[in-house]
């Protein structure tokens, strides 16, 4: 079984494709370009939870072989073990500083629900849905080790923060949380609804808070996030050949 890794952008994905040496195998998908370097499938799938989860979506349906024939019985394998939502994105300081890295103890959908008179109701409390998945936390644990990244909560949220009140209301409904990034959640729909296990993995580019894009450090993020799976490539590989006995948790 393989690893997909979905990034927002080409520069990201880029950006994880190095970590792997040599040139990539280019495969062509609709709106969207697939490299594969060894066991790991990187994906640009777009900005956005609803790019993210249709970019995934496709890619899964796209690898997954035809159902067996009642006459052979069984399931199809799966030619994924493993889902990673990755790329940079902004962290909540000072837990998250720039440059450095975050694993996802729980892809969290921080502004899925409604807005009401008494304060936001994510949209569980509306009684459907759901607004976490929870990585494998063994696989969490030896990411963290293996790259130095800060085990933690990731938020998705549809609008990049931009203000320190609204750094503060995230903080007050998500305590803990590490950083955000807008594909994480959407990546997590995708691949939990396949039966195979996510993870997320973010290089801090910005501080979440008031918007200052000459203190954003772009690059460095990007050199991190190479440098992160270089370390977490054997992790992941590894991780792809188990029994999900620790899958997706809500």
């Amino acid at each position: 079984m393989r690893v997909l890794v979905v990034t927002a952008v080409p520069v990201e994905r880029d950006a994880v494709t190095r970590a792997f040496g040599g040139t990539p195998e280019t495969l062509a998908l609709p709106g969207a370009e697939l490299h594969r370097s060894g066991a790991f499938d990187v994906l640009a799938g777009g900005a956005g939870p609803s790019a993210a989860a249709a970019a995934t979506a496709f890619a899964l349906a796209r690898a997954t072989p035809a159902p067996a024939s009642a006459s052979c019985g069984g399931t199809p394998p799966r030619p994924y073990g493993l889902v990673v939502s990755a790329g940079i994105g902004g962290g909540f300081a000072p837990a998250a500083p720039l440059g450095s890295l975050v694993v996802a103890s729980g892809i969290v959908a921080a502004d899925l629900g409604a807005e009401t008179p008494d304060g936001f109701l994510p949209v569980t409390a509306l009684g459907f849905g759901r607004d976490r998945f929870t990585p494998p936390p063994a696989l969490v644990r030896e990411v963290a080790a293996a790259t130095g990244a800060a085990p933690g909560p990731v938020l998705t949220v549809s609008t990049v923060t931009g203000t320190a009140d609204r750094t503060a209301a995230l903080l007050a409904a998500h305590p803990g949380a590490l950083a955000e990034a807008m594909e994480g959640f959407g990546v997590a729909e995708a691949a939990g609804r396949a039966g195979v296990p996510v993870l997320e993995l973010r290089a801090v580019s910005n501080t979440v808070g008031p918007r200052d894009r000459a203190a954003w450090r772009i690059g460095d993020a990007l050199a991190a996030l190479t440098e992160a799976f270089g370390k977490a490539a054997p992790v992941l590989e590894g991780w792809k050949g188990r029994n999900s006995h620790e899958d997706l948790e809500g």
